[in-house]
């Protein structure tokens, strides 16, 4: 016979196993709920971050075909300059027949781009913008019942007609590159890259181009794709980390140039065999003294100077949005003398784009920041309303204020004293630095010039290289000149 008081210990023995699984259950439930929940609302983040921010690129990819549908039902807008210039518009005919046309033919040909045989440029960058509408939706409504088609934003780019078309100018019948940047925002004013091509024609063009015969390789955008050797231009950077390493005593540097100087049996020859005499660390720059620099290289912390051509975007990829090839600075601790000495003069196996000794100058002209080049500003609307706009970007300070003061007044002194003194006859003071840069056994020489103007409150800072010419200051400063007047007047 069972005892009463066994039953009722049982049962709370059960209500309390019950009361506890239940318990249980009930945290499993919430900590899944809550955990579908979370991943919800990242699935929900990510669409809004996609949308705002990567969606365009997206449909800007030539692999999706959303951009057919676009361009069924929207009229391609138009790109303009910052002044006002159309540079690439859709005309149709009396038949509805849309055709792409650039007045300016192959002034603007790279930066601008094309929409046949393969995008490029802005026309690739803004592809979405210019096949999206954002006029008045009830007239949007309208045209769309009428069977016709609606008008795609307009984008309204940085670049200077005028400025274009002095760089475009003065390169001549020369190969080669010029681009112009302002120092404080990252604008790019212009942009231009010889030989070039005519957008207009570039379907009947295109098998001459690909084949590319007498290889002028005129598809490709110099100013951001070509690689060359920077030769003196290079000594700027060179400069900087020898104040950087010497803060305290680097005006006491001196050298006396006999013309030449051998380092552990390497021997380093002056451009022409000029002996400069005694030099500072400004007068070296000035002079641009090659076996000063070579020199100052032997003194240099490999390392340290690894890491500051770094910063300023050698062997790392550029935050910009347009098609681009990365420089390269392979010195390193294991490097020997002979490389080492070849490298601080700008030769050696560095090789840097236009686009980027731009972004030196102007990170230099802007107190050691560098700011990320851009060349959309905004998009409108056809009513001339702002559809969206693209700011400044800082892509951080890169050296401290007072080392770039330091490095501009000796960039000065290269027009004052030195190499680029032609540039003296401008009505205000201009910073820069020549440069010869050998890229053959024959000692065949593209001519470069970096710089900014005016001196002071720079407004402009340019680089320019010309293929094959010779000398900097014979060759690319007076392009450098001729930009300078045409944007900051005589």
């Amino acid at each position: 016979m069972d005892m009463p008081g066994e039953d009722i210990e049982l049962m709370d023995t059960d209500i309390t196993i019950n009361t506890a699984s239940s318990k249980k259950g009930n945290m499993q439930i919430i900590i899944v709920t809550y955990a579908v929940v979370f991943i919800f609302m990242c699935m929900a983040g990510y669409i809004v971050y996609f949308m705002v921010n990567d969606s365009s690129e997206v449909i800007n990819n030539p692999y999706n075909k959303r951009r057919n549908i676009l361009a069924e039902r929207i009229v391609r807008g138009s790109i303009y300059s910052s002044d006002g210039k159309i540079l690439a518009e859709t005309v149709t005919d009396s038949e509805g027949n849309e055709k792409r046309v650039y007045p300016y033919n192959d002034i603007f040909c790279h930066v601008t781009g094309r929409t046949a045989n393969s995008m490029t440029g802005v026309e690739l960058s803004q592809c979405y913008p210019l096949l999206t509408s954002h006029s008045n939706p009830l007239k949007q409504l309208a045209t769309t019942f009428r069977g016709d088609k609606n008008l795609g934003d307009n984008v309204y780019t940085t670049l200077n007609a005028s400025l274009q078309q002095a760089a475009y100018n003065a390169l001549g019948s020369y190969k080669g590159a010029a681009v112009a940047v302002e120092p404080s925002t990252g604008k790019v004013l212009a942009m231009v890259s010889k030989p070039g091509y005519n957008p207009n024609t570039i379907e009947s063009d295109w098998d001459s181009l690909v084949e590319d015969e007498n290889s002028q390789s005129a598809l490709v955008n110099r100013a951001t794709q070509g690689l060359y050797p920077p030769g003196s231009t290079f000594k700027v950077l060179t400069a900087i980390e020898y104040i950087i390493e010497n803060r305290s005593s680097y005006k006491k540097y001196s050298y006396k140039c006999k013309g030449s100087d051998s380092f552990d049996g390497n021997v380093i020859n002056c451009y022409a065999g000029e002996k400069h005499g005694g030099l500072g660390l400004g007068s070296s720059l000035a002079k641009s003294c090659n076996a000063s620099f070579a020199n100052i290289g032997m003194t240099l912390n490999i390392k340290s100077f690894r890491k500051l051509c770094n910063k300023f975007m050698f062997n790392q990829k550029l935050p910009v949005k347009f098609e681009y090839n990365q420089s390269k600075f392979l010195l390193d601790q294991k490097s020997k003398t002979g490389e080492i000495m070849q490298t601080v003069i700008g030769q050696g196996r560095t090789t840097v784009t236009p686009l980027q000794n731009a972004m030196i100058a102007a990170t230099i002209a802007n107190g050691g920041e560098m700011m990320v080049p851009y060349v959309t500003d905004h998009t409108e609307n056809e009513s001339g309303q702002v559809v969206k706009t693209y700011g400044p970007v800082s892509n951080g300070k890169i050296i401290d204020k007072d080392i770039a003061d330091i490095t501009g007044k000796f960039m000065m002194s290269v027009v004052e004293d030195g190499t680029a003194s032609s540039l003296k006859s401008l009505p205000y003071k201009v910073a820069g630095k020549t440069g010869s840069a050998e890229f053959d056994s024959e000692g065949t020489s593209h001519a470069w010039f970096i710089g900014y103007a005016p001196a002071k409150n720079p407004k402009i800072a340019v680089s320019i290289i010309v293929e094959g010419a010779g000398t900097g200051s014979q060759y690319a400063v007076p392009v450098a000149k001729e930009m300078f007047r045409d944007y900051l007047g005589e």
